[in-house]
């Protein structure tokens, strides 16, 4: 016999797993805008940028150059040959953003050109996007092997290590794999008797998305208040606007620093 007040409570349980779902979805695709937009607010900041900076680190050496040979002090000397240290060749953009992966990392792809990298340089890698099935997938096999449904410890160490290999398919976007390991999950070792009701599913489901979601909030916030991030938020609606005005102020110092540059050339002859 079905008892009524538990079927209410699961259909109950099934609601709230449901707009979890939703709210996590939603929340997923607000940080992952925001990521991209530091990813792309970095490479252009890296490319308009990059120059004016370099030339203000060559100003700078080439001042404290100025005044140590017209001092001779030696701790003109050090500041000069430090300032001259720090003054290093700028990396091409795909060499500044190869390699570079991960949550709130900056990978990049290609260059804004469509053009393919130089010869002899390896392009950046490409970023992984699992496909809706992958997604599906890797959400039925977090709710039905999490950890927190184990009967026993042993039980507990295989699904750990279970959710190991489930979430090392899904970083990979290998569709094939998780689809694999959703049929060898389904003919696993635990008896019928023994496998979670539906209420156990759904309330470890609910934990592991209120996890996930914690996770990203830190993500988010990490992201945020990063030095791009930081940036992005003085002017969400309009970062090429903020571009601009950031050039302008560099651009200004560039022309102080070549005036006191020029003054201290005259001092020397």
């Amino acid at each position: 016999m079905t008892n009524p007040e538990a079927d209410e409570a699961v259909q109950r349980l099934e609601q709230a797993v449901r707009a979890a779902e939703q709210a996590l979805i939603e929340f997923e695709i607000a940080v992952e805008t925001f990521r991209v937009e530091v990813e792309n607010f970095s490479r252009l900041h890296h490319q308009r940028l990059g120059p004016v900076y370099a030339r203000l680190d060559e100003l700078d050496a080439l001042i404290a150059e100025a005044v140590a040979a017209r001092t001779g002090d030696p701790e003109d000397i050090r500041r000069a040959r430090e300032a001259r240290g720090s003054v290093l060749p700028m990396p091409d953009v795909d060499e500044l953003f190869h390699g570079w992966s991960g949550a709130g990392s900056r990978a990049s792809g290609g260059g804004d050109s469509g053009a393919g990298p130089a010869s002899g340089e390896r392009p950046p890698p490409e970023r992984v996007r699992p496909t809706e099935e992958a997604r599906r997938l890797y959400r039925e096999l977090a709710r039905k092997a999490h950890p927190d449904l184990a009967r026993d410890e042993a039980d507990r160490e295989r699904r750990g290590d279970f959710i190991v290999r489930v979430n090392a398919a899904y970083a990979a976007g290998d569709e094939d794999g998780l689809r694999a390991l959703a049929d060898e999950w389904a003919a696993g070792p635990v008896p019928p008797e023994l496998r979670p009701s539906r209420a156990e599913e759904l309330y470890a489901r609910l934990e592991w998305l209120a996890q996930r979601k914690e996770m990203l909030a830190d993500w988010a916030a990490e992201l945020e208040s990063g030095a791009i991030g930081s940036m992005i938020k003085l002017a969400p609606d309009d970062p090429d606007r903020l571009l601009d005005e950031i050039a302008e102020q560099l651009l200004a110092q560039v022309a102080e620093k070549e005036t006191r540059l020029a003054s201290l050339g005259r001092q020397v002859q």
